[in-house]
């Protein structure tokens, strides 16, 4: 099977109040270093993975390059980087290849590049059309900017688009949030991935609403009702748009789908390169059924060369995200198909989840079939932590 390439990109002309990734401000003397330093990792990837007992494929039909901004980085320095990948990786003549891009960098040079570079896929970071909520969290763009850009990407038969929006920005109201759903839907894109803002520490905006501030526009955050309404209203306008949600944040017309998040939530093998970038790749050794591993989160560690994470995914842990990796998709799960994947005592482990689930209206079966309800969309991490840590048998658990 195939496996997809994620490049990270940690690097932002601001940092936004609500983001709470391993990205920053840096002086564009450090990306010359970084890129040379990501080279050296795609050089070398091969010899790392076989040193984690993974199984090697160098068959790739996806890749994306996220962030940060990857947008930001010199004409040279995307070129490298994918000249580095179709190096040391054979990649398929269909692949998806997506760049994150944030509005106001897309310029007629940046453009040339990307389709040089043979991308046909850009996700931009929109958040929200009205200019007033864009520049409370620090976005840089205006309306007009994205529609001018959008534009430049159609002339340049570019129209593979995806737009970010956040519901539950500050000063967001019913009415604004209609009004970028509508945009987002007037300007005919294919993809539209809907998130629902984060409040945790790792954010200036999540740490300023916990602390009952008033900084970064935090006392006019709409609540958590008002947020779990336009998710609502956002997955009823798209429905009806033509755009139906395949994956609790992602909407898409027919046969857009993000191919490269897909492989996420299938569980199919992926390799990340840069900073807080994770893989996840078949088993060399038949002893579990995966190997994940990950870069530092920090800059600075992944310069200087610090160990991230391992680990190895044994067949419970394989099953247990099956379920919460499964669930995200609209289509839900296959108990059966899963059954004949993992036998009946490791499936039993998580009947008891299972039927919690659908008793407090989180899940539906259809079938063999198990999905998340409306509700359960809305409280998804209630759903998936359901299925965690539940005691294993024995066998199970044996290397």
């Amino acid at each position: 099977m195939s496996q997809g390439l994620y490049i990270s990109v940690p690097f932002c002309r601001t940092k936004c109040s609500y983001c709470n990734f391993a990205s920053d401000v840096f002086s564009k003397t450090a990306y010359e270093n970084y890129v040379a330093r990501v080279l050296e990792d795609i050089s070398n990837a091969r010899e790392a993975a076989s040193g984690f007992g993974c199984k090697w494929d160098d068959n790739v039909d996806s890749i994306y390059l996220g962030g940060g901004t990857p947008s930001i980085l010199e004409a040279g320095q995307i070129l490298r980087i994918f000249d580095a990948l179709r190096g040391y990786f054979k990649i398929a003549a269909d692949a998806e290849i997506t760049v994150e891009c944030a509005p106001g960098t897309l310029s007629p040079v940046l453009i040339d590049t990307l389709l040089r570079c043979g991308v046909n896929r850009v996700s931009l970071g929109v958040q929200s059309f009205v200019d007033q909520e864009a520049a409370a969290v620090g976005r840089l763009h205006k309306r007009a900017t994205v529609l001018e850009e959008m534009g430049r990407l159609r002339e340049c038969r570019m129209d593979n688009i995806n737009i970010d929006l956040i519901a539950g920005l500050p000063h967001q109201s019913t009415e604004s949030w209609i009004f970028s759903l509508q945009e987002a839907i007037a300007t005919g894109v294919p993809h539209v991935s809907v998130y629902m803002l984060e409040i945790d520490q790792d954010s200036r905006l999540g740490r300023e609403l916990i602390a009952g501030g008033t900084r970064y526009h935090a006392h006019f955050v709409p609540d958590d009702d008002a947020t779990a309404d336009f998710y609502l209203t956002a997955c009823e306008r798209l429905e009806a748009a033509g755009v139906p949600q395949y994956e609790i944040s992602n909407f898409a017309k027919e046969g857009r789908e993000s191919r490269h998040n897909m492989k996420y939530w299938k569980r199919q093998p992926y390799l990340g390169f840069g900073v807080d970038a994770h893989s996840m790749l078949p088993s060399g050794d038949g002893k579990c059924e995966a190997m994940r591993f990950s870069t530092p989160d920090s800059l600075d560690a992944y310069m200087n060369r610090q160990t991230g994470s391992f680990s190895r995914v044994s067949r419970a842990e394989a099953l247990e995200e099956s379920f919460f990796l499964g669930l995200r998709l609209n289509r839900g799960v296959d108990v059966e198909r899963l059954r004949e994947e993992f036998g009946d005592p490791l499936l039993s482990n998580c009947a008891a989840a299972l039927e919690e689930g659908i008793e407090e209206g989180l899940l539906q079966q259809t079938g063999s079939t198990i999905r998340l309800t409306p509700q359960g969309r809305l409280m998804s991490n209630d759903v998936f932590v359901k299925f965690l840590g539940r005691e294993r048998p024995r066998e199970a658990t044996a290397k």
